[in-house]
This record gives C-alpha cells, sequence and structure tokens, in this order.
C-alpha cells in the first residue's frame, strides 16, 4: 500500500478521539510531503537537528513533535516551533526546556515520558523520582512549560501479556498523575506499529506510527 493508503486505513481504524502521530524519522522529505497530501499533519521526529532541517522545507501547519532522547543543547534547535516534546525524561531536562521555551517567548507542551519496562535500554523516568518531584511542586516553579500527558514504551517482546501489563501500567501511571495537573492533562501516548491495537484497549490517546506508514527505515 503506498504512504496515502495506509493513512487512511489508519484513520478509518482509530477510534475517535485517538491521535495518529506518523513517525517520519529517518524518513526523507518526500516521504513526509505524501503524508501530508494524504491529509496528516502531525509527524514525529527523534533527532533535533533533522527535525529542524525537514521544518524548513515542509508546510508551516505541520504539528511537529519531538519523540526521541533530547539533549540539554540540542532543545534550541526546536524550541521556537516544537508542538510537542514526548520525552521529557527528567528534572534537569525539564529546567532546560523551560528555559529556552522563555527565551522565545514560549510555553511549550510536554508529556512526561515514563519508564515501564524492565529494559534498561528504553529512556525515560523512573516513576518514584518523577511522583516526588511533581508532589513538590517541581513542575510549578516551571512556568515556560506546560504538562500535556504522559508517553511510554511497551516492552520489545511477543509477550502479549507483558506488553498489556506494561500499558495497564502506564494508564495508572497518568491516572495518579492527573490529580497534580488541570484539565490540560488530557494525553496519553502509548502504542506503535507493532502493538497500538492492544495500547487503544488501554485508553491510549495517541498512537506513534512509523514503519506502518513509511516502511523500514533508511538510516
Amino acid at each position: 500500500m503506498s504512504i496515502k493508503q495506509e493513512i487512511e486505513r489508519l484513520r478509518g481504524e482509530l477510534p475517535e478521539g485517538v491521535k495518529l502521530l506518523a513517525v517520519s524519522k529517518f524518513h526523507p522529505v518526500e516521504a513526509l510531503q505524501e503524508a501530508y497530501d494524504a491529509g496528516q499533519r502531525a509527524f514525529g521526529e527523534s533527532r533535533p537537528q533533522e527535525l529542524k532541517a525537514k521544518q524548513a522545507v515542509l508546510p508551516d501547519d505541520i504539528e511537529w513533535h519531538m519523540i526521541g532522547h533530547l539533549q540539554t543543547n540540542k532543545i534550541k534547535y526546536i524550541a521556537p516551533y516544537v508542538h510537542l516534546i514526548e520525552s521529557l525524561d527528567s528534572e534537569r531536562l525539564a529546567e532546560a526546556i523551560d528555559k529556552e521555551a522563555a527565551k522565545c517567548g514560549r510555553t511549550i507542551d510536554c508529556l512526561l515520558e515514563v519508564h515501564i519496562t524492565a529494559e534498561e535500554s528504553k529512556s525515560g523516568w523512573d516513576y518514584a523520582e518523577l511522583l516526588a518531584f511533581v508532589r513538590e511542586g517541581g513542575f510549578e516553579r516551571l512556568p515556560n512549560i506546560r504538562i500535556r500527558g504522559v508517553m511510554g514504551m511497551a516492552t520489545f517482546t511477543d509477550d502479549e501479556a507483558t506488553v498489556r501489563a506494561d500499558f495497564e501500567r502506564l494508564k495508572a501511571c497518568k491516572a495518579e498523575l492527573a490529580q497534580y495537573f488541570g484539565d490540560e492533562f488530557d494525553t496519553l501516548s502509548m502504542g506503535m506499529s507493532d502493538d497500538y491495537p492492544i495500547a487503544i484497549e488501554y485508553g491510549s490517546t495517541e498512537v506513534r506510527i512509523g514503519s506502518t506508514i513509511f516502511g523500514a527505515r533508511e538510516y
């Protein structure tokens, strides 16, 4: 199927209220343009320099989501226009994003990336540390970022029970954190090409789909 056909199929399949984020990292501008022409507006990138280069040549109404691990010295590349940073995974990064957002005169929307698996290779906030930071009012001291919800990745495995447990855990994290934030804390970003139907069962409001739309990545 073409990129257009895959996007149309996914749109028809996703329940109302579930957003499709096209994970476009490592794919060429031409592929993103094809997705854009099919009506897709939200794209996820993992490297700030690549995001910046694509943003410069693609239409202005694209929503750019930063979904990869973000180094503090790279925030400046995306701070002026990024729609959502989904990979906020530490107090240090939160402070750095707040600082760069202030320089741009913006409030930047962010998701709290929570580490929910036993895999050490996956990034994300240790949930106990995150909860402690939230409870002590850590984000209230950072007026230039707005926390919109949580993001996480399930274990890379064929064991469906493990994947379900991971999504259940992330859902519970969001429910517990919600009391500390306002009505805008409404996003539960989980589910990728291999497991998004299960994520939707657990209340995902945004699925991050890459290879299903664009095919294998071109590194």
